[in-house]
């Protein structure tokens, strides 16, 4: 060591990445133990005093101070540091994720009123999928809704593994989807998931729909159902199959937690008490004026009713009932021009895209649907009746007087020029008998400064009135008049939004605060492209030999002509 030169000792400095690199190496193989440790604190120390050694004779000539050494410095902090960034946005991007969905329809976005549930869900519920190989498509959709809160988790069970987790949920069959509530002891069947591959072109591809599984946590979490009688008797559209009948839209309710039945109002005599809603679809022979009393009795003790008026040449005698809400039937038929250049339908079919600031019609603005022979209403003040108008035709429409002309057009001084008003919502509080309370009243007493008695007031109790405090949420009756039926029967009621018109009117008169009013999931739709054998064959050659040719013999033009 005592001829060993000076200059040598520079090349002990090459130690430090290498113990470096050593110490890292063990360090992710063995585990960051003491050793890995120590190894990479000492390699940092001699790489750190090389720099310290090479800055105090740092001139133009030496190491740091060359041209080349500077820039190579500069490159790699540069390097660092976009290294460093990156890491440090992929972080926030794990911690903090964000979606965007560019698809048609929205997709991969749930829809308002299952964000709504799953954000204000009362208690923790969770989805058991009892199937042995979790598809991707489900596992995305179950993700979806934790996202939205810390109240749902899911788990995918194999039913084989698990024999005594099956048994306890009562599964019948694998691809069973239970939703269950452990809190309040509830569980409820959603439906069965396709498992594999299936040989029956109805069950293939069977996925996790966002409306069962939506409609299953709002009946699992639901306190109890309300009941909607559907009055039968006057010709009214049945809720049972039939022609024009309203299956779709009884199904539906019963699957939003309300019950429908029939009602037959002449022999009830009187609405039942477990009414929440009473509606009146397409009545076509009068009512009866106990029939009439009944209804106003009912609204009156704060009743809800849905009445669905279809044009009609009969008078139904509900003129009466109306009137003290303010709302007027017009007897023509609403004809809508800009409804012709559509697919199926004709200038009675009343096209409504304008919709009124109300919570039935709140999440519909934007959205089509359609009326097919329609009446329009008349509006006008009445007296403690809040009405907001909820549905409105284009200027392009009118009412007729008419419809046996030929062509339909509009006539001055007989048919009314559009917009017209086809739906309105009333709400009026309903009025409240006098609460007694004991007020002083004077009652004789002895006087004690004098020998003889006198008499002098002294309170005793008399009944008075007291107003209800201001708030509390005082009792209403509510009412929505719609100038057709026709939107809410079979095969009309699944179109546009004409469903979510009914079911939200049906929500809203049930009085339900917890219900959330908003558009239906929608069920994924097929946009798979069905090709004829000739045109796969085009379809391929374009693909793979024409569109190539055509680019490699632009390219070869190109650079022909720059020669």
């Amino acid at each position: 060591m005592k001829n060993f030169p000076r200059t040598n000792l520079k090349y002990l400095y090459w130690l430090g990445p290498m113990l470096l690199v050593a110490g890292i190496s063990a360090g992710v193989v063995a585990g960051w133990t003491v050793i890995p440790l120590g190894l990479i604190a000492i390699g940092i120390v001699m790489i750190g005093w090389w720099l310290f050694q090479q800055g105090r004779k740092a001139d133009a000539g030496s190491f740091l101070g060359r041209r080349s050494t500077q820039v190579g410095t500069n490159a790699v902090l540069t390097t660092l540091a976009v290294v460093a960034i990156l890491g440090f946005i992929n972080v926030l991007a794990a911690r903090t994720p964000a979606r965007m969905d560019l698809t048609e329809n929205q997709a991969f976005t749930l829809a308002p009123e299952t964000q709504e549930i799953v954000r204000n869900l009362p208690q923790p519920v969770k989805v058991w999928v009892f199937t042995p190989q979790a598809e991707t498509q489900d596992r995305e959709l179950l993700e979806s809704y934790r996202r939205l809160g810390d109240r749902i988790s899911y788990e995918f069970v194999d039913p084989q593994a698990q024999p005594s987790l099956a048994k306890r949920l009562e599964i019948k069959s694998p691809g069973d989807v239970i939703l269950e509530a452990p809190e309040k002891g509830r569980r409820q069947f959603v439906q069965t998931v396709s498992v594999g591959a299936s040989d029956n072109p109805a069950e293939a591809g069977q996925r996790l729909s966002e409306v069962r599984l939506t409609n299953a946590l709002e009946q699992i979490t639901s306190d109890r159902r309300r009941t909607v009688y559907f009055v039968q008797g006057h010709g009214e559209r049945p809720i049972e199959a039939g022609q024009g009948a309203m299956t779709e839209a009884a199904k539906l309710l019963n699957e939003k937690n309300l019950d429908s039945k029939p009602l037959i109002l002449a022999a009830a005599k009187q609405v039942p008490k477990d009414a929440d809603v009473v509606v009146v679809a397409g009545p076509q022979k009068p009512f009866l004026e106990a029939e009439l009393q009944a209804l106003k009795a009912y609204l009156a003790r704060g009743g809800n009713v849905l009445l669905l008026i279809d044009p009609t040449e009969t008078d139904l005698k509900l003129a009466t009932l109306l009137k003290d809400w303010g709302v007027d039937l017009d007897r023509r038929v609403v004809v809508d021009s800009s409804a012709q250049g559509l697919a199926g339908l004709g200038p009675a079919d009343a096209i409504v895209t304008q919709y009124g600031d109300h919570p039935i019609t709140k999440e519909l603005q934007g959205n089509l649907s359609f009326y097919s022979l329609a009446r329009p209403l008349g509006v006008a003040e009445a007296k403690e009746v809040t009405l907001t108008p909820i549905l409105f035709t284009s200027d392009r429409s009118w009412a007729e007087s008419d419809l046996k002309s030929d062509p339909l057009q509009f006539t001055q001084g007989k048919d009314q020029q559009g917009p017209l008003v086809l739906g309105v919502a009333l709400s009026r509080p309903v009025a409240q008998p006098a609460v007694t309370k004991p007020t002083p009243s004077p009652s004789p007493t002895a006087s004690p400064a004098s020998p003889s008695p006198k008499v002098s007031p002294s309170p005793s109790p008399s009944p008075t009135s007291e107003a209800p405090k201001a708030d509390e949420k005082k009792p209403e009756s509510r009412l929505v008049v719609i100038g057709n039926s026709t939107f809410a029967t079979d095969g009309f009621f699944g179109q546009v939004v004409n469903g979510d018109v009914f079911l939200n009117s049906v929500r809203w008169l049930s009085q339900d605060d917890q219900q959330t009013l908003s558009i239906r999931p929608k069920e994924a739709k097929n946009r798979r492209i069905t090709l004829s054998p000739p045109q796969a064959a085009i379809a391929g050659w374009l693909a793979l030999v024409i569109l190539p040719l055509l680019g490699f013999g632009t390219a070869f033009f190109v650079w022909w002509r720059r020669r």
